[in-house]
């Protein structure tokens, strides 16, 4: 059987199951919640979901200490399944470079595939919600969605040769992210109202069996088999040194300038994605919550509205790449982010929340660019390395952003639930900050970004 090394529709399926699943979850966990609190179903209309908007009134008291519950049930969820799928990132992403990236697709899809059916399991049996902490370790010693993108977009530098190619094709790969995940969560409210939890995770599920089938049978490896059997290490001890060693001599033998460049690099990516991770995973109770009091089917509509984003930030990369250098681009997004988070702090109608993509029309646009300079900057051997770093960041830091904008939003919700989206614009200021050192310093990646691997090889000789 002829392979192929066409990873896009692996991503593409991927994500569409999982931005279905996850703010199902999040209701899910909310309504269960909300049922215990009032010993009652949860109720939602056509209209808007039940939200009482009496500020005097005893139910509003018990509505935000359901919210209040929910963000900090949300985080602890995230804590568990972190501290594992952050090992398995980084094992298995830096050793694609020797063994190949089709374990880092496959291990995060049976991960997931093990979710959902737990899901299925739980929504059906009415199963207590602690179980899910058990599904969430369980699943993360399969690896994560950072995982996943950690070995897909190696996949694509292995497989990439020219320069401006490798930049358009991570472009489209999170170009696929946003527009199916503002699919899948347009169709989660259908999906909700029409089949109910139950059989929304059981759909996803059968997604995951598709893309599992594919990956194993008509994805071929970047590392042929025969290579991957001759490099196989005789022990687990082996393979340990195999993987870290990789990460630091990435660090040790680069020449002083490209070692700091890939340092701040990472910085600006952790920086930001803290922020925005943070920020955006508030929207959904924020849009359960009064004064909006969004029912399933306008947060799919929310949800969606990230599509146009993701369309606008991809032609924003192809068309600022042909006149700007990759640095101003990422400016550009931050500043597009900055305007989107300030405006949701005080979006208190419904048209307001969704004129919100107005200004973050460009915010995605820094972690392709900025995932694009740091591929660039270093040998082809070494993107699995890279990439592990940016995957083991991606876990860190989105579980530490979660979670601390989720105690942050139970803290404030009570008093201003815009707080948290104020706090995730300023922290803005410190990615913004690093690169504006990079870019008066002259540090800002270009010389290197244009060089040909051999080009590079031939300077870190000189250097060294």
């Amino acid at each position: 059987m002829r392979k192929v090394l066409c990873v896009e529709p692996v991503i593409f399926i991927y994500i569409f199951a999982f931005s279905l699943t996850s703010p199902l979850v999040q209701q899910f966990i909310y309504r269960r919640l909300w049922e215990q609190e009032y010993n009652s179903s949860f109720v939602s209309d056509s209209n808007v979901s039940h939200c009482e908007q009496n500020k005097s009134s005893p139910a509003y008291i018990k509505q935000k200490e359901v919210q209040e519950k929910a963000s900090v049930f949300n985080m602890q969820l995230d804590l568990t399944g972190a501290v594992p799928s952050l090992i398995v990132a980084f094992v298995i992403v830096a050793n694609g470079d020797r063994r190949g990236h089709k374990r880092s697709l496959v291990l995060p899809s049976m991960g997931a595939l093990i979710t959902g059916i737990s899901l299925t399991t739980i929504s059906y049996f009415s199963l207590s919600l602690s179980v899910l902490f058990a599904v969430a370790f369980v699943t993360g010693l399969f690896g994560s969605i950072a995982t996943f993108l950690g070995g897909g977009f190696a996949f694509i530098a292995d497989v990439c040769h020219d320069e401006k190619q490798k930049t358009t094709r991570i472009a489209v790969v999170d170009l696929i992210f946003g527009v199916v995940s503002g699919l899948a969560g347009l169709s989660s409210g259908y999906f909700l109202r029409g089949i109910g939890f139950t059989w929304t995770f059981m759909t996803a599920s059968l997604l995951h069996v598709i893309n599992i089938i594919y990956i194993t049978f008509f994805l071929e490896d970047t590392v042929g088999v025969s290579e991957f059997q001759h490099e196989a290490p005789d022990s687990c001890k082996e393979l340990l040194r195999e993987t870290f060693s990789g990460v630091y001599m990435l660090f040790k033998t680069a020449p002083y300038k490209k070692r700091i460049l890939i340092i701040v690099l990472l910085f600006a990516f952790m920086t930001y994605m803290f922020t925005m991770l943070g920020g955006s995973s508030l929207f959904t109770l924020y849009e359960l919550d009064e004064p909006l009091c969004w029912n399933e089917v306008y947060i799919g509509y929310g949800a969606a509205a990230f599509t146009s984003v993701s369309l606008t930030s991809f032609l924003g990369v192809y068309l600022f790449s042909k006149c700007l250098k990759d640095i101003y681009i990422v400016f550009i997004g931050i500043f597009s982010y900055i305007g989107g988070m300030i405006m949701a702090a005080f979006a208190k109608t419904t048209l307001l929340m969704f004129l919100v993509r107005v200004p973050s029309l460009f915010c995605f646009m820094p972690i392709p660019v900025l995932r694009s300079m740091l591929s660039k900057v270093v040998l082809t051997g070494e993107q699995g390395a890279v990439f592990a770093c940016i995957a083991c960041l991606e876990v860190v830091t989105g579980t530490i952003s979660i979670s601390v904008f989720n105690i942050l939003y139970a803290t404030t919700v009570a008093w201003f639930s815009g707080f948290s989206f104020l706090l995730s614009a300023g922290i803005c200021l410190i990615p913004l900050s690093v690169l504006c050192w990079l870019l008066c310093t002259s540090w800002n990646g270009e010389d290197l970004a244009l060089l040909v691997p051999e080009e590079v090889s031939s300077i870190e000789s000189a250097d060294s």
